[in-house]
């Protein structure tokens, strides 16, 4: 499945209804106890608190979303999340790896905290590159390979 990436901010979430209306969707289809307040809720808070989603977009649709934070010199991956109706379809995996290529070309790395993540999430990114930090409170996966990550 041809996936783009299309990185939705608080301006794209609250003047683009489809933007909403999709977001709003794959966030709504999430486990309850895989975020820390309701869909909508947690997709406002996490945008007025200037972070963003990074998203699947096919055939003008959003399907899957990751919440990114961006410091100096990480994106900082949370959430993510693939609409019910097309997982298992290699959407996450593809959008992980669009995610990358993005970060690589800001020369930054990804960067995952350890203590949001269940057993087959740290799986899933120890199968995708992710390796854990030293210190083993995040997962790191670095796309350009200039810098010194942890693979």
């Amino acid at each position: 499945m041809p996936v783009t990436l299309h990185r939705v901010d608080h301006r794209d979430w609250s003047t683009d209804d489809q933007t909403a209306l999709d977001l709003s969707r794959i966030y709504a289809d999430a486990p309850a106890e895989r975020l820390p307040a309701p869909a909508d809720d947690f997709i406002r808070d996490h945008l007025e608190g200037g972070g963003l989603f990074c998203c699947a977009c096919f055939n003008g649709r959003l399907l899957g979303a990751v919440a990114v934070n961006i410091d100096a010199e990480a994106w900082w991956l949370a959430y993510t999340c693939v609409r019910k109706t097309t997982r298992r379809r290699g959407v996450g995996s593809h959008l992980l790896a669009l995610i990358g290529d993005a970060a690589a070309a800001e020369q930054r790395v990804l960067r995952v905290a350890s203590a949001t993540l269940q057993m087959g999430d740290q799986l899933l990114l120890s199968r995708l590159g992710y390796r854990a930090s030293p210190e083993g409170d995040y997962f790191e996966f670095n796309p350009s390979g200039s810098r010194g990550g942890h693979q």
